[in-house]
C-alpha cells in the first residue's frame, strides 16, 4: 500500500513540474481586435491573438500566424482612448422605460487602443489593436518590457479619436 503510495505522489510531482515547466515557456497572450494598418489581408475588427515573446511579437488568427515583428525593429508603442456615450443603447432602452434610458444616455463607454510601428530594414509598418479594457494595462508593460521603449499617448500628442 504504502509503495503504491509513493508512486502516486512521485507521479503528481512530476506532473505538476512538466506542467509549470510548459506554462513558463508559452509567452503570454491577449485577445485583440485588428483596427487597421499595414498588414495585408487583414480587415478591420477580426479578432487576433497576440502573443509577447522576448524576442518577437507576434499576432494569430484562427491558430495561423499573420505576422511576427522582431522586437529590435519596433520603433514605436502608442496608446489612446476613444471615449463615446451609449446613445443607441439608451434609445432602445427609452422605448420600454424612459428613466433607464436617460440614466443609460450619460453613461459612456472606453476603447483602449494600442499601436505598434516598425522597420525591419526595408520593411516599415505599423498597425493598431483594440485591447479589452481588462487586458490594455498588461499588453503595455509587456511591450514597454521586451521592447525597452516607453509608449506614447496619443492624447498628449492631440490627436482627435
Amino acid at each position: 500500500m504504502l509503495r503504491s503510495q509513493r508512486s502516486i505522489a512521485t507521479l503528481a510531482c512530476v506532473l505538476i513540474v512538466s506542467v509549470a515547466a510548459r506554462a513558463e515557456k508559452e509567452a503570454p497572450s491577449y485577445k485583440v481586435i485588428y483596427d487597421g494598418g499595414s498588414l495585408p489581408e487583414q480587415k478591420a475588427g477580426s479578432g487576433m491573438k497576440l502573443f509577447i515573446d522576448p524576442k518577437v511579437i507576434r499576432l494569430a488568427r484562427d491558430k495561423s500566424e499573420v505576422i511576427a515583428i522582431p522586437v529590435s525593429s519596433i520603433t514605436e508603442i502608442s496608446y489612446g482612448q476613444d471615449v463615446h456615450r451609449r446613445v443607441g443603447t439608451a434609445i432602445g432602452l427609452a422605448v420600454v422605460s424612459l428613466g433607464i434610458g436617460a440614466l443609460m444616455a450619460l453613461s459612456k463607454s472606453k476603447k483602449h487602443f494600442i499601436g505598434l510601428t516598425w522597420a525591419n530594414g526595408d520593411q516599415k509598418g505599423g498597425f493598431a489593436m483594440q485591447c479589452d479594457k481588462n487586458d490594455y494595462r498588461g499588453v503595455l508593460a509587456g511591450l514597454e518590457g521586451v521592447t525597452g521603449k516607453k509608449a506614447v499617448d496619443s492624447a498628449t500628442l492631440g490627436v482627435k479619436n
